[in-house]
């Protein structure tokens, strides 16, 4: 494992946040189910805690026990769009934190196709909240030196690396009603 994942890691595994590059944007991240690195989080960025979080994942099965109880048909539409920079909002079955979800009854979700985001949440073990790396209401960080100018000392480690090729932020679609609400 490079020396920058193995960092990354053990800052998550700490309760850190970390920055890393996705498909369009960089993004922060951190433990799923850490309500403390959640909360640290979401004061980092300034962010409402209302509008809840994105949790990302390298593969569908990192995200099984988030997806319990959804049927087939739905299932289906998922896995069409994955791996991809699709993110779709699901049912929330009872197993995400209020502090990633927000004040929605849903969560969003997504499998990244791209390479550094699977080798991560492979290392990591799991899938892993992703929010773009800016404060809110300022355009997101395009660069690792942009999030350290940002961020500083704040994040736990930083995972170099391109960003995927997208010039824009994922889609977003609700799974229940198939609406797109970002495209």
């Amino acid at each position: 494992m490079r020396q920058e994942y193995a960092a990354a890691v053990a800052a998550l595994r700490r309760g850190g946040i970390i920055a890393y590059p996705t498909e369009g944007v960089w993004g922060l991240g951190c433990d799923p189910d850490n309500e403390r690195a959640l909360a640290a989080l979401i004061a980092l960025k300034g962010r409402a805690s209302e509008k809840g979080l994105i949790l990302i994942a390298g593969d569908i099965r990192q995200l099984s026990t988030w997806l319990e109880g959804i049927d087939d048909a739905a299932m289906a539409r998922l896995i069409a769009t994955w791996p991809g920079p699709n993110t779709w909002l699901v049912p929330d079955n009872g197993r995400a934190s209020p502090l990633l979800r927000g004040k929605h009854s849903t969560l969003a979700v997504r499998v990244s196709d791209h390479p550094l985001v699977q080798t991560l949440c492979a290392a990591w073990g799991g899938p892993l909240v992703s929010t773009s790396a800016n404060r809110a209401g300022e355009p997101p960080a395009m660069s690792a030196e942009q999030v350290r100018e940002t961020f500083g000392a704040s994040l736990d480690a930083v995972v170099e690396g391109p960003l995927g090729g997208r010039d824009r932020p994922s889609t977003i679609r609700d799974l229940t009603t198939n609406r797109t609400l970002r495209a």
